[in-house]
């Protein structure tokens, strides 16, 4: 039997597909990495095509390594000559032989976010940018969306003419570059920013390039940038053989940068392609299918398809409206373990998913007091850790010490009794001299200033001198343990004494078990401390997530792409929390497109059990907000629905809990949203107008002088929204605030 007889016709002809650009639009659970490395394999076996000339591109390193891992499955081992890979380990494998062709040194730094951050601190400082208007993260993403538009600073600063915000942000963004040179570094958005520099500035590297990739493949194509798009078809251009496999329904990355023009646009950029779509998913039940295929089918910009299988009908989508929050995660927490304890589930069977991540504290709360075991992904990244990131800054010294910013992380860490005034005069000599940090450091007693600080700065350019010496000769868990106990980080902690610090030190032992891993997995050859640098730099959150769990998944609705579970509960289903305020606000309707792409993506997660839950009021900042069921629920059909009791009694809430909820605003809040001739317990007065109007200037008794910024007629009061001038915005109750125009 051939392994290609398993393959539905739809999978069989796009394996089969020999020359020319190819788009395959793979729904949800269609088996499209089934696709792929069955197509690896069918070139390699059927067509001769040597693996040198493969290249398959994916976003994570979990996703390329089962790639890799099923072809060779396959065909015994015979593909590792394959690239098979992520877009950011493509371009530093391509950068690392000839960045120098661009004015860098092959052994850069990568720089992840937390660094980036750091860098424009100092450039905002030095350029005297009032950090409290304009934050770092402001920089951060506009330095990041012109980059993956391949806008450099000097093409940036001329688009922002006349726009003062934007050319402050193109004052930093050409520092941050400077900085990024002086330092030998590249931030995430470089590497691909670079390839393609690279590639247009030498047309024989891109030729190279060309003539060794001839059949590139690239996986979840909807989430491709402009400088991605660019980059694939560069290197497809001279024998256009590029199969691209996504799903424009499941394009949800639009704020990091993704284009879904790429795949939309797929014919107009290649008109002699062939389209082949994927409709039969092998994950879900035809009910939760369905429920998706509703919710989707309102955006207008998709290419048609529909989601089927043969997997059975299965159970109806259950849904609940709640009275708040609190009553939603009971509901869940219940659920959960009551499946669990008559044996029907595993923890490790359900996700929770949300919108936001501040939407997991109650459920975390309710699992704790339920003892029900789970694990929140998206929290704080293993290598985002200030331990791990101390350690990792005095290998990314060693490896490159002209990287500033590591330098100046370690300088005084554990303390050696450096202050910051040396530093700081260390810091203006190097800028005045046109030097690195380290350098600078290297001729610390020339230095005016800096007195018998000299010393310590010479002891530790000393100590760094030595660790580079044994670079060579060490293995990456060798020399991470001569740095651990010459400079003796691990006996400060062991001295502090506090859990804290024992929980430091057990992520340091963790480290070393990732160093002795990569020791282990590497040849001669390949094997180097930039190498190892380098596998770390690139790491995904998702890819650290433990197979099999057991325990309840919690995650946002963008981390739980690619995924699956069993069992699905998707709360928070209310219009401002999904889709968000923001969206909703949004002047531009492509906004709500997103969030409905996101709820299928969310739908289609399940694969035998889908639970979509919401609440009535949700404290929202410190504010309670009440919000209609959210219009993807009234996408889909009522027949599609478990019949069940839709919302919780207010009786069934204990007495105080009753009273403690009916807070004056709350009740006045009821008011308001019902019609005039409801009977109702709380009475207002509605005045039959106001002597105010938006835009108003207004006194408040408590919260002074403001300006009317919106009014809202309701049945029985007007909500009034006031901008003051101590206080911020507020929203109140015309009968309740009398306020008086001033």
């Amino acid at each position: 039997m051939s392994i290609y007889d398993t393959l539905n016709p739809e999978q069989y002809e796009a394996v089969c597909h020999y020359e020319g650009p190819l788009l395959i639009l793979a729904g949800a659970g269609s088996g499209k990495t089934r696709v792929l490395t069955h197509r690896i394999a069918w070139l390699m076996e059927e067509r001769g095509v040597d693996p040198w000339n493969i290249m398959a591109i994916t976003f994570t390193n979990k996703a390329a390594g089962e790639m890799r891992e099923r072809v060779n499955h396959m065909l015994n081992g015979e593909a590792d000559r394959a690239w098979v890979t992520t877009f950011h380990s493509t371009c530093v494998r391509i950068l690392r032989r000839y960045i120098d062709r661009i004015g860098f040194n092959t052994n850069f730094t990568i720089y992840d976010a937390d660094d980036q951050k750091s860098v424009i601190k100092e450039i905002c400082k030095r350029l005297q940018v009032d950090t409290k208007l304009y934050k770092e993260r402001f920089f951060m993403s506009v330095i990041s969306s012109a980059k993956d538009e391949l806008t450099g600073p000097e093409e940036y600063a001329l688009k922002a003419q006349g726009d003062f915000r934007l050319q402050m942000a193109a004052s930093v963004y050409r520092e941050y570059q400077k900085e990024l040179k002086n330092c030998n570094a590249l931030d995430f958005d470089d590497l691909i920013f670079k390839t393609v520099e690279l590639f247009q500035s030498c047309p024989d590297i891109l030729d190279s390039y060309q003539e060794r990739f001839r059949f590139i493949m690239v996986d979840e194509y909807q989430d491709t940038n402009t400088a991605q798009f660019k980059l694939v078809s560069m290197l497809a251009s001279k024998y256009g053989n590029l199969c691209v496999v996504g799903d424009d329904d499941q394009s949800i990355y639009k704020f990091r940068g993704a284009n879904i023009g790429n795949i939309l646009n797929f014919e107009q950029f290649f008109p002699d392609a062939k389209v082949i779509r994927l409709e039969q998913n092998y994950r879900s039940t035809q009910n939760i299918l369905d429920a998706a295929n509703e919710v989707i089918s309102h955006n207008s910009g998709r290419k048609s398809k529909r989601l089927w299988t043969a997997n059975g009908s299965g159970d109806k989508v259950k849904f609940r409206q709640f009275m708040n929050g609190f009553e939603e995660a009971e509901y869940v927490s219940g659920i959960i373990n009551g499946h669990v304890q008559r044996g029907d589930w595993k923890y490790g069977a359900c996700a929770i998913l949300y919108r936001t991540n501040a939407q997991s504290r109650m459920f975390e709360e309710k699992f704790l007091l339920a003892n029900i075991p789970y694990k929140i992904v998206g929290g704080v990244n293993f290598y985002a850790r200030k331990e791990i990131k101390d350690i990792l800054a005095y290998l990314k010294t060693i490896a490159n010490a002209e990287d500033d910013l590591a330098v100046r992380r370690i300088i005084n860490v554990p303390k050696r009794g450096i202050g910051a005034t040396t530093i700081t005069r260390v810091q203006e000599y190097a800028i005045a001299h046109e030097a690195s940090f380290y350098n600078a450091l290297r001729v610390a007693e020339t230095i005016p200033g800096i007195g018998k600080s000299a010393m310590k700065l010479q002891n530790f350019v000393q100590m760094i001198q030595t660790f580079r010496s044994k670079e060579e000769f060490f293995t990456v868990k060798d020399l991470i343990e001569d740095v651990i106990e010459t400079t003796g980080y691990r006996r400060e902690l062991e001295a502090e004494g506090t859990d804290e610090a024992q929980e430091r030190i057990e992520n340091i032992g963790e480290l070393l078990n990732k160093a002795a891993a990569y020791d282990e997995n590497q040849d001669h050859e390949t094997h180097s401390l930039n190498g190892f640098l380098e596998e770390v730099a690139l790491v995904a959150d998702i890819d650290s997530l433990e197979e099999d769990p057991d325990h309840v998944l919690m995650m946002t609705l963008h981390s739980a792409k690619g995924l699956e579970f069993p069992n699905v509960f998707l709360v928070g289903m209310e219009d401002g929390m999904f889709p968000s305020y923001m969206s909703i606000t949004s002047e531009d309707p492509l906004d709500i497109e997103e969030e409905r792409r996101l709820c299928y993506v969310g739908i289609t997660r399940a694969m035998k059990q889908i639970y979509l839950t919401a609440a009535r009021q949700r404290m929202v900042r410190g504010e309670i907000h009440y919000n209609r069921v959210s219009r993807f629920v009234e996408d889909i059909p009522q027949e599609l629905f478990q019949r069940q009791e839709n919302v919780s009694k207010e009786k069934e809430q204990p007495k105080t809990q009753r009273e403690r909820a009916q807070t004056h605003y709350q009740q006045a809040r009821e008011v308001f949203r019902t019609k005039a001739f409801v009977p109702q317990q709380f009475q207002v007065k509605k005045s039959s107008e106001l002597d105010y109007a938006t835009g108003d200037r207004v006194r408040h008794i408590k919260f002074g002088e403001g300006t009317v910024k919106n009014i809202v007629e309701g049945g029985r009061d007007y909500e009034v929204t006031v901008e003051f001038d101590r206080v911020g915005v507020k929203k109140m109750f015309a009968s309740f605030a009398k306020l008086v125009k001033i």
